[in-house]
C-alpha cells in the first residue's frame, strides 16, 4: 500500500487529488446544506412541503448529468484536461457567488439555480478527471491512484455533508453556507493551478452541439469495447445499489434503530469508511497492476453483506425515537448491523476500484473523456431508475430489510450476467485466489515484459498451474502455447479454454492440430499480443529443466519478436507437480509456507536467439 500514498507527495498528482477532493466536498456541503435548510426553515422560503423540496433539489442537481455529459467528453478529448480545470474551479467560484445572492435575497428559485450550476460544474469535471488520470500516472499506478480518488471522494462526501448540516444549523447559517463555499472553491481553484498540463488527444475534434446524438454516440464509443462497456454497467450498478442504501439511512435509523441524525450520520460514516478502506486495500490485494479478479471478489461480498444487513434489522419497531448514539448502539444487533455496513463499503471498494482503471486503461485515448462521459450518464440514469424502484417498492409496504435483500440479490443476478458475458472477470478471480490462497507469489524483473506489443515469453514448466501463476503476475492477456494434455485436465480446461490457451499435440500424434497451433500462435503475434511458451514441451519430473524443443524457433522464424525469459521457482514437489509422479494424490500445503518465484530476464532480440541461449538464461533465472 505504500505506494500509491507516494502519489501524494507527486507534482504530477497531488494538486488534481486536492481539487477533486474539495470539488467532491463543496458539492455536498453546499447541497446538504440547502436541504437541511430547506427541511427546517421552509416555511421561510416557501409554502411548499419539506419533502418534496429535497427530493426536487436531488433532481435538480443530477438533470445536468443527462443534459451536458455528451458536451463535457467532447470538451475534455478535445482541450487541455487542466487548463479545463481550471475554468471549472473559476465556474464553481462563480456558482458560489450566485448562492450568496440567492441567499441575501431569500430566494428559492436562484438558490435552486445555483445547485443546478453546481451540478453543470460536476457534469463537466466527471469526464475530465477520470481521463486526466492515465495521461499523468503509470501503467502500474492507476490502480493506486483511482483508490486514492475513490477513498478521497468518499470521504469528502461524508466530509461535505456533515460540514453543511452543521452550517445550516448555525446562527446566521446562510451565510456561512455561502462563505464556507466560496472559501473552498477558491481553495480548489488555487490547487488546479498546479495541476501539470494533459495535452488534448484529439484536438481536431469538431464538437457536436446536440446532446441527444452524441449521448449515443458516446454510448456506441462505450460498446466498440465490450470489456469497456461491461464495466460501465458494473460501474452503474454499484451506484444505483450504493445510492439506494444510502437513501434509506435517514428512515432506518429513525424507524428500527429508533435513533436521531447523530445514527444517520453513524450509518452514513461506517459505510463511507468502508469504501475508504476498501478502496485502498485494492493496491496492496492487486499486486501494484489492473486486476479484475477482484471484481467477482467484491461481488460476493456486496450480495453476502447485503443480505446480512437484512437479516440483522431489527423486526420490531422501537417506542422510543431519537436516541442518543450511546442508546442506540448499546441495542441489540447494532453492532451486526453495523458490521455489515462497514463490510459493504470495503467490498464495494474491491468492485469499483478495478472497473474505474479498466475502463481508463482499455478505452481509446482519443475517445476515452466522451467514453467516460457515457458513463457518467448511465451511472445517472441507473440511480434515477434505482430511486424511483426503491419509492415504488416502499410505498407498495416493502419493509427496509426486505428491500435490501432484494437489492441484494438482485447484485448476485447482475453480477452474473456480467460474467457470463465477460468470463475474464471470473478467470481472474479463479487465478487470484489461486495465488492468494494455495501459494504465495513474489515476483521480480517482470518489468521486461513490454507494456503492448507482441513478444514471446518463454519458461521452465514445473507444474499444472503454471500458466495460471504466470497470469496472475503479467498485467497483460497472454496466450499460452500448451500441451493438448494439460489444456484438457479436469477443472483447469475451463479456465484454459476460456483464456484462448492455444492446444498443441506432437506431429507424429496429430500433425494437423500442431499446424494450426503454429498458425493461432503466428496470428496472436502479428495481433500485437503476448504468446506464452513452455519450450520443455512437457511438465519436468525430476526437478530439472528438460531440453528445449524447437517449435519456438519456428514461430519466431515467421515472426522475430522479443522474447522474455521467465523462470518459475517453489512450484517443484507442490501439490500440484510431478514430485512424486502423481499431482493428485497429495494434499495442498498451506499457503503461508507454499512461497513460489517467478523472476524475468531481459528481452532477447529474436535474431540471436538459439534454443541453448534461452535454456541458459532460464536456467540463470532459476538457479538451484
Amino acid at each position: 500500500m505504500t505506494n500509491q500514498f507516494r502519489l501524494l507527495a507527486t507534482h504530477r498528482f497531488r494538486p488534481f487529488f486536492l481539487t477533486q477532493f474539495l470539488g467532491a466536498f463543496n458539492d455536498n456541503l453546499f447541497k446538504n446544506a440547502l436541504v437541511v435548510l430547506l427541511t427546517f426553515q421552509a416555511a421561510r422560503w416557501t409554502p411548499l412541503d419539506p419533502a418534496l423540496l429535497a427530493n426536487l433539489a436531488g433532481g435538480i442537481f443530477i438533470l445536468p448529468f443527462f443534459l451536458f455529459s455528451a458536451s463535457a467528453g467532447q470538451l475534455a478529448d478535445k482541450y487541455d484536461k487542466a487548463a479545463l480545470t481550471r475554468l471549472v474551479k473559476l465556474l464553481e467560484i462563480g456558482i458560489m457567488g450566485v448562492a450568496l445572492t440567492g441567499f441575501l435575497a431569500h430566494s428559492l428559485i436562484i438558490l435552486f439555480g445555483a445547485l443546478f450550476l453546481l451540478g453543470c460544474h460536476s457534469t463537466l469535471f466527471g469526464p475530465v478527471k477520470y481521463a486526466l488520470l492515465p495521461q499523468h500516472l503509470k501503467p502500474d499506478e492507476l490502480v493506486g491512484g483511482n483508490a486514492l480518488v475513490e477513498a478521497g471522494t468518499f470521504v469528502a462526501i461524508l466530509l461535505g455533508t456533515l460540514t453543511g448540516g452543521l452550517l445550516a444549523a448555525a446562527e446566521q447559517g446562510a451565510l456561512w453556507i455561502a462563505g464556507g463555499g466560496m472559501t473552498v472553491a477558491v481553495a480548489g481553484y488555487l490547487s488546479s493551478r498546479h495541476i501539470p498540463p494533459a495535452p488534448a488527444p484529439a484536438p481536431g475534434l469538431k464538437i457536436n452541439p446536440n446532446p441527444l446524438t452524441e449521448t449515443w454516440r458516446n454510448i456506441a464509443f462505450a460498446r466498440q469495447n465490450r470489456s469497456v462497456f461491461l464495466a460501465i454497467l458494473g460501474i452503474s450498478w454499484f451506484w444505483l445499489y450504493g445510492a439506494l442504501f444510502l437513501a434509506q439511512f435517514p428512515a432506518y435509523a429513525k424507524t428500527l434503530l429508533g435513533g436521531g441524525e447523530g445514527t444517520v450520520t453513524l450509518l452514513l460514516a461506517t459505510f463511507t469508511v468502508g469504501i475508504g478502506v476498501g478502496s485502498l486495500l485494492c493496491e496492496k490485494l492487486s499486486g501494484g497492476h489492473l486486476e479484475i479478479g477482484l471484481v467477482p471478489f467484491g461481488s460476493i461480498g456486496l450480495t453476502l453483506f447485503g443480505l446480512d444487513l437484512a437479516w440483522a434489522s431489527p423486526t420490531v419497531i422501537p417506542s422510543v425515537t431519537s436516541m442518543a448514539i450511546g442508546d442506540v448502539l448499546a441495542g441489540p444487533g447494532t453492532l451486526r448491523i453495523l458490521v455489515a455496513l462497514m463490510m459493504l463499503g470495503v467490498f464495494g471498494g474491491f468492485f469499483i476500484v478495478p472497473l474505474y482503471a479498466m475502463m481508463q486503461s482499455r478505452s481509446a485515448p482519443e475517445q476515452r473523456a466522451r467514453i467516460i462521459a457515457a458513463n457518467n450518464i448511465l451511472n445517472a440514469l441507473f440511480m434515477v431508475a434505482g430511486a424511483l424502484a426503491a419509492g415504488s417498492l416502499l410505498s407498495a409496504g416493502l419493509s427496509l430489510p426486505i428491500l435490501f435483500g432484494i437489492a441484494a440479490l438482485m447484485n448476485a443476478a447482475v453480477a452474473l450476467y456480467i460474467y457470463r458475458q465477460a468470463p475474464e472477470f471470473l478467470l481472474r478471480f479463479i487465478v487470484w485466489l489461486l495465488i492468494h490462497s494455495v501459494y504465495r507469489l513474489r515476483t521480480r524483473g517482470l518489468e521486461h515484459i513490454p507494456a503492448e506489443g507482441p513478444a514471446i515469453l518463454v519458461c521452465n514448466h514445473v507444474s499444472f498451474v503454471d500458466a495460471l501463476v504466470i497470469t496472475a503476475a503479467c498485467p497483460r492477456p497472454i496466450r499460452f502455447v500448451m500441451s493438448h494434455r494439460i489444456f484438457r485436465w479436469p477443472i483447469l480446461a475451463f479456465f484454459f479454454r476460456h483464456s484462448r490457451v492455444i492446444p498443441i499435440a506432437p506431429a507424429k500424434e496429430d500433425p494437423a492440430m500442431m499446424k494450426a497451433a503454429f498458425t493461432e500462435a503466428s496470428s496472436a503475434l502479428a495481433a500485437g499480443e503476448l504468446v506464452g511458451i513452455f519450450p520443455e514441451g512437457r511438465i519436468t519430473s525430476d526437478g530439472k529443466i528438460g531440453p528445449f524443443q524447437p517449435g519456438i524457433t519456428r514461430i519466431l522464424k515467421a515472426n522475430p519478436v522479443p522474447v522474455v525469459p521467465l523462470a518459475l521457482r517453489g512450484l517443484w514437489r507442490s501439490t500440484l507437480s510431478r514430485g512424486d509422479g502423481s499431482a493428485s494424490r497429495r494434499l495442498p500445503r498451506c499457503g503461508l509456507l507454499n512461497q513460489i518465484e517467478l523472476i524475468g530476464g531481459p528481452a532477447l532480440n529474436p535474431s540471436t536467439v538459439s534454443l541453448e541461449i534461452l535454456q541458459t538464461r532460464v536456467t540463470e533465472l532459476r538457479g538451484k
